[in-house]
Formats: structure tokens, sequence, C-alpha cells
């Protein structure tokens, strides 16, 4: 019987090791996906209504932790990482998609710690539900 645990405990051990080691090629596969080229919102629901046409003309681009937001008149910079949560409403192999903006106020809005729904080479789909007024806000990337 002592022998059964020690081989259960391990086996969970094993398990759970895995599973960080799975989170980190994660971050990393999301990171070299969006470094990589530039990117556009094809998605923004903010709460209650969709304002993607605030970002119509806008390219992202993501640098090590810079984000550039571009079109021809004007360029707003922010930042941006992918950090693992443990807050308590949170499990630790929750991945969030972190962006921060200062100005102008459409920009403001992207800044948040958002969940991934959805990670490939050509897409990212983010969701945020908030805190304060329980509101869900869809945010769509898609590479040029």
């Amino acid at each position: 019987m002592k022998s059964t645990r020690l081989i259960f405990l391990f086996l969970l051990a094993a398990v759970a090791c895995e599973d960080k080691g799975s989170d980190s090629k994660n971050q990393d596969q999301i990171k070299n996906a969006v470094t990589s080229g530039t990117w556009r919102i094809t998605y923004y629901y903010d709460t209650d209504k969709e304002e993607t046409a605030n970002y119509n003309g806008y390219n992202f681009t993501f640098g090590t932790t810079a984000l550039t937001a571009s079109n021809n008149t004007n360029t707003y910079t922010g930042t941006w990482s992918i950090s693992d949560s443990n807050s308590n409403d949170d499990s630790m192999d929750d991945l969030h998609f972190n962006i921060a903006f200062t100005a102008p106020p459409a920009f403001e809005e992207l800044t948040d710690d958002w969940d991934i729904l959805e990670s490939t080479a050509t897409k990212i789909r983010l969701v945020d539900v908030s805190g304060g007024n329980g509101g869900t806000d869809y945010l769509t990337f898609e590479k040029n």
C-alpha cells in the first residue's frame, strides 16, 4: 500500500511538472507569433456594443515589451506581456495577455489582463470579464 501511494505521488508530481512546461512552451509560441509581422484588430466588443471601428486602419507591432499602434497619421505606444496568473480567481495555469496604453481613450480601453481564448500563428482571440460591473469584453487580433 505504501509503495502504491509513493508511485501515485510520483506520477502526480510528474504530471504537474509536465503541465508547467507546456504552459511555458505555449507562452513562447504566442510571443514568437505576435512579435512576427504586424497585426490588426478585427473585433472589439466592449461590454454592450461592438467598437471595432475605433481601431480601423491601425497596425499593431509587438516588440519585446513595447506595443505600437500606427496608421498614416497617428502612432501610439504602450506595453504588452504574457503572464501566468495566480490570483484568487484564476488557476496557476491561466495565461494572461496583458496590454497597457495610456492614451488616447479608445486605446486605453484595450488596457487589461486578457484571458487567451485562442492563439494561432495568425489570430489571437482574447476575453476579459470585468470585476466591477461583470461586463464581458472581447478582442481579436489578426496578422496582416
